[in-house]
């Protein structure tokens, strides 16, 4: 049995909550948050209020006796918290983004290499339905080569969701906006099926929340990952200023055919034939808000079969590593005006 807290009891802290309490090999057994009321709540609604209640990390660490902890903090806090865990050997799974800077990246995976505990990142939709079955596509060498792809998450944030929260929309605290918040599970799975670009040229907007926040609301990035003549090159756009929260989009055109998905769907044919093959995700309980994908209940049981069994866990820090350059580079591109 793995004694697991809990850091972090806002809404992102539910979905983790809630994918714990379906593990039979986990006890969730404490919760901390610097609103101690709402470690509270969370203890009546999860554990019945039989798990322990802390005002901070610290407090949870010195008077819990943990294995591992979630953290499900705001951004500039996930770090220090992970960092905080790691140090006194127990396992460690943190929300998205690892990092807000290449120095910050730089201390976690120093703390990770010097720790026995084990580190994840939760970049759940790789363990959506419709990644799988794209990456089975690939994997099978169904229409050949990827040679390039295509992505675009349209949703909508408005002006209380970054008010509201405390946090959202600094520099300081966020890191950015669109990019390394909502459409950084997108890219992940743009860049896990192409690898690593080789160049990356962006820019970034804020074009209707100006004098709100200090992020962006919306970015575009051209990226090429082989040299010659014909490179295999990639478009993302993201946007937080439209209508509603629309379904991603991502396409990857191969030497073959051409797949796509699109929310909860997975269509994909070869150049000589007329009509797609499609695949539909089955309509599941499994948390998670639809357009964002339902795959943080199999990505948290994955790390815990992981420590279980000693296995590698796949979404480890080393594997979500060009991820995060990848959006670092696309900021320093997009600020610097050059590739």
């Amino acid at each position: 049995m793995v004694w697991v807290g809990i850091v972090g009891c806002g809404g992102i802290g539910r979905v983790h909550a809630k994918s714990l309490k379906g593990l039979s090999n986990v006890n969730l057994c404490a919760f901390a948050d610097i609103q101690k009321e709402r470690a509270e709540e969370y203890s009546k609604e999860y554990t019945g209020g039989e798990a322990g209640v802390y005002g901070s990390l610290e407090e949870m660490l010195e008077y819990g006796d943990l294995d591992a902890i979630h953290i499900c903090t705001p951004h500039s806090c996930h770090v220090d918290l992970a960092v905080a865990g790691l140090k006194k050997g127990i396992s460690v799974f943190m929300e998205k983004p690892p990092a807000i800077t290449r120095e910050q990246f730089c201390l976690l995976s120093e703390a990770e290499k010097e720790s026995k505990g084990r580190l994840g990142i939760c970049f759940q939709n790789r363990y959506n339905e419709t990644s799988k079955e794209v990456g089975r596509i690939l994997r099978e060498g169904i229409l050949g080569k990827v040679k390039g792809g295509r992505a675009f998450v349209t949703w909508n944030r408005g002006e209380t969701y970054y008010t509201e929260s405390g946090w959202r929309g600094s520099l300081n605290t966020e890191g950015g906006g669109v990019l390394i918040n909502q459409s950084v599970h997108t890219l992940d799975l743009l860049l896990y099926w192409l690898g690593k670009p080789m160049k990356t040229e962006a820019t970034i907007s804020n074009h209707h929340l100006k004098n709100v926040v200090e992020v962006e609301d919306t970015v575009e990035a051209y990226m090429e990952f082989t040299e010659g003549e014909d490179p295999v090159r990639a478009t993302f756009y993201a946007t937080t200023a439209f209508g509603y929260d629309a379904p991603i989009l991502i396409e990857l055109v191969c030497e073959k055919g051409v797949v796509r998905l699109e929310g909860g769907s997975v269509w994909y044919r070869t150049w000589e034939e007329e009509e797609p093959i499609y695949f539909q995700e089955a309509k599941g309980l499994a948390p998670g808000k639809e357009y964002w994908g339902r795959g943080h209940e199999a990505c948290i049981k994955d790390f815990y079969h992981c420590i279980e069994t000693g296995e590698a866990y796949g979404n480890d820090l080393p594997s979500v590593e060009n991820t995060f350059n990848t959006v670092m580079d696309i900021y320093e591109s997009a600020r610097n005006k050059e590739r």
